[in-house]
């Protein structure tokens, strides 16, 4: 729902505020006032096209952000959602408009793309007019509409639900379905890579001990070197060995300990040393005689080494990830060789899953031809009271090319205006006030659904009632009434008999001072609006019969619920919409 809408150096206007309320809320005004102007901008504010051509006369940038509640819109809901954007209940529409025509959108303050915008906006807004976008002339509202009219949310759940899994188990079965294409050449080749792996009979770990190896016996020459140059050092120089330092060392540390206590800890550190030495002489020694053990070692090595290298290098991994490739070589290998019976499964799975899913579309399409029947019956009926006698409405249902997860039906809307016309789709009905009406007969019709009037968009009709008047007019506006009762609606009209029939009445007024002109707004009171309803009956020189005409038309309004009424405001200061005392009878 539409609370609160804000404007500033847009079109003739300069800066109006207007607060809603639900229920019908009607726009009123001369022709040229400026209020088919304020649908521009709320469609603006809701992702429309624009150019610099909409900013006012000397200013800088056209702004208009709208604000709108939605408790209840479980689409708007799912899109903020998408977008991570965070909400209270409350969603902020704001469009800028440069003097370039450079445009810049934002969500609840968050920047956002126009056509990212415009999606948010479709969820939010339907306008209703005879030359404005409408979501009704798109075949996937129309079968949105449809499935909510019939209250099909169990059946389109359970229709997605068996789609989905149709689709996973499709998935499997063309993968499996590729593999099996070169299923014969891709086993006889696995079977050639895992005969050279296993005939290396890979150890955990091996790789980089026999590379370690490798290293040690290629340097051979100068390990055994170094350490018949470390013995010498520590136990076997010519002149005095490390050993010997520290074993006369140790000799004197023994010695003195008697006369001072504090040696034998000295001593005890020597001689800790001295077992090191030892011991460490001891593993040169068989380190060196282990390098002379096995001459034949190194080439065995290199052999080892070089064969792994060559697999390696052959699947272009690592050498160290030879076991882990074996292991899948191997799994591969085990499921092309049982791929025979493993698609006899998934066919059968596949069959299953594809009963399942055209059992649940079945239902779904039951159902739908159900509700078309119905639907299309309760809005041919409301034609014939809207100034389309004979008019016919129908709904098509018919199989889709392509059954996905909205079911296995297209659905489209199909109507004549006319006796002896035959239907035709509704996006090429020629008459733009036909189109308008035929919209509003769809909404009304759609919105005796208690799981749709509570979710539906903000509802605005422009001009709804263009080419009718009297009677007709009258029933316009009851029906426009029915359906403010159950959902937001605004309506601009020229009508008194649509106008009389509204929860609240605002005007709109083209001011000047010869210099420029703006656009103001004014929510009306009840005494106003009798003034207002007789200037749209009587003209320029109201009468006191056009007064009393007036009074006699709000005095017998239906009010089946109680409505808030819509609190507006004009030019930078808002209305306050207190209601006054009544010195007329007027309606609630």
């Amino acid at each position: 729902m539409l609370t609160h809408i804000q404007i500033r150096d847009f079109a003739i206007i300069d800066a109006v505020e207007l607060e809603l309320g639900p229920g019908l809320t009607v726009l009123t005004g001369e022709t040229g006032a400026g209020k088919s102007i304020l649908v521009d901008a709320l469609l603006l504010a809701a992702g429309g096209r624009a150019g610099a051509e909409v900013v006012r006369h000397g200013a800088e940038r056209a702004e208009v952000s709208a604000t709108f509640a939605i408790e209840k819109n479980a689409a708007a809901h799912a899109w903020l959602a998408d977008q991570s954007i965070e909400h209270e209940g409350e969603c902020v529409l704001r469009r800028v408009i440069a003097a370039d025509g450079r445009s810049r959108a934002y969500v609840n303050g968050q920047a956002m793309p126009v056509q990212a915008l415009r999606q948010l906006g479709e969820t939010l807004v339907d306008v209703h007019g005879q030359m404005e976008y409408q979501s009704l002339v798109r075949r996937a509202a129309q079968r949105e509409l449809l499935d909510q009219s019939g209250e099909h949310r169990e059946l389109l759940n359970a229709v997605a639900t068996a789609w989905r899994a149709l689709s996973e188990v499709k998935e499997e079965r063309d993968l499996a379905a590729a593999s099996a294409q070169d299923r014969e050449a891709r086993l006889e080749l696995l079977r050639y890579h895992l005969s050279e792996l296993q005939a290396l009979d890979l150890k955990e770990g091996e790789s980089e001990e026999l590379s370690a190896e490798r290293q040690r016996l290629s340097q051979r020459g100068r390990l055994a070197s170094s350490a018949r140059e470390i013995m010498q050092l520590l136990r076997e120089a010519d002149d005095v060995s490390a050993e010997q330092v520290i074993s006369r060392a140790l000799t004197t540390a023994r010695h003195v300990r008697d006369l001072d206590p504090k040696f034998a800890p000295m001593a005890q550190l020597i001689e800790e040393s001295l077992i090191a030495l030892r011991e460490g002489v001891e593993s040169v020694e068989r380190y060196e005689s282990d390098l002379d053990a096995d001459p034949a070692r190194q080439e065995w090595v290199e052999q080892r080494l070089a064969a792994m290298e060559s697999i390696a290098r052959k699947h272009r991994v690592e050498l160290n990830g030879l076991l882990a490739l074996q292991s899948e070589l191997q799994q591969e290998f085990q499921r092309l060789d049982s791929l025979e019976a493993s698609m006899a499964q998934i066919e059968k799975r596949l069959d299953e899953a594809q009963k399942k899913f055209r059992a649940a579309c079945d239902k779904l399409t039951s159902a739908r031809k159900s509700a078309a029947r119905s639907l299309g019956e309760s809005i041919t009926a409301l034609m014939q009271t809207l100034g389309m006698p004979g008019g016919k409405f129908q709904i098509d249902v018919r199989p889709a090319e392509s059954p996905g997860v909205n079911g296995a039906d297209d659905v489209e809307f199909l109507v004549s205006a006319n006796p002896g016309q035959p239907p035709r789709p509704l996006a090429k009905v020629a008459s733009g006030g036909e189109l308008s009406r035929i919209s509003l007969a769809i909404q009304v019709a759609a919105v005796q659904t208690d799981a749709l009037a509570g979710s539906l968009a903000c509802l605005v009709f422009d001009e709804v009632d263009a080419g009718v008047g009297g009677g007709v007019a009258e029933i316009v506006g009851r029906q426009l009434r029915t359906l403010g009762e159950r959902a937001q609606a605004l309506c601009v009209t020229h009508l008194p008999q649509v106008a009389s029939q509204a929860h609240a009445h605002v005007r709109v007024t083209k001011l000047t001072d010869g210099k420029t002109t703006r656009t103001a707004l004014h929510t009306l009171t009840d005494d106003e609006r009798v003034e207002e309803i007789a200037r749209m009956l009587g003209g320029i020189n109201v009468t006191d019969k056009a007064r009393e005409h007036a009074a006699e038309m709000l005095r017998p309004a239906p009010s089946k619920a109680s409505a808030k009424s819509a609190a507006g405001g004009a030019n930078k200061a808002p209305a306050k919409a207190a209601a006054p005392a009544r010195k007329k009878p007027a309606r609630r």
